[in-house]
């Protein structure tokens, strides 16, 4: 029993620190091209350089940080054709989310996406784009867990940060507002069981942000 618990423990200090870099990296405390030193997150973070380490391999295998044998650790540089890259699959995935998961929505379900979109819409008035980012998390998350495919979700989780690194830094109003209509559209299509129309709005909702991606960017990266 305590061999058990000692491999728990260390398992949750992994996700701890993997959780913790990532939003660093994604949020931008951590710029592209930063040297990161797993001794010096692990004191950051008080923990020891074993689940830093096993976070930062996770952290390469999602494309945020890179490292070269012989040569220190960095964050990745920020690449628009990779990231659009990863958002083509994302997007696809999340078709597939709407698709199987329509026809398992409850009532409570849709009420929780309409929520969801309620606290987007005044993160987007407010300027909160912590906010904004999270409730578009919670609102599609509810497709993503009812489709029942766990590809589906782990996909989604390895390729979003890197998509979310360029959608905070390009991230509008106007896109933000527009993003509001296209929700309540999904949202009366998976209310009205509507697949079809549920399946295409999320390719909407998904080629709204590639264009986005695609635009030139407002100031250097």
């Amino acid at each position: 029993m305590p061999a058990a618990l000692a491999t728990v423990g260390r398992v949750l200090l992994r996700d701890v620190a993997l959780d913790r870099i990532r939003e660093a990296i994604v949020t931008g405390h951590l710029e592209p091209g930063a040297v990161i030193k797993d001794a010096d997150l692990a004191a950051q973070l008080g923990l020891s350089v074993a689940p830093v380490r096993a976070a930062l391999a996770r952290l390469a295998d999602e494309g945020l940080v890179e490292s070269k044998p012989q040569s220190r650790t960095r964050v990745t540089a920020l690449v628009p054709s990779r990231i659009r890259d990863a958002a083509v699959v994302v997007r696809a995935m999340h078709e597939l989310a709407a698709r199987d998961a329509v026809a398992r929505l409850t009532d409570r379900d849709v009420a929780a996406m309409r929520a969801a979109n309620e606290r987007f819409a005044a993160a987007v008035r407010a300027g909160d784009l912590d906010a904004a980012m999270d409730a578009d998390d919670d609102l599609h998350g509810v497709l993503l867990a009812r489709c029942g495919n766990s590809a589906v979700l782990a996909t989604v989780d390895r390729f979003t940060p890197a998509i979310r690194r360029l959608e905070r830094r390009r991230f509008t109003a106007a896109h933000g507002e527009g993003s509001v209509e296209l929700h309540e559209r999904l949202i009366a299509a998976c209310a009205a069981s509507d697949a079809d129309t549920a399946v295409a709005t999320t390719t909407e909702i998904w080629t709204a942000l590639l264009s986005e991606l695609t635009e030139e960017p407002r100031d250097a990266e």
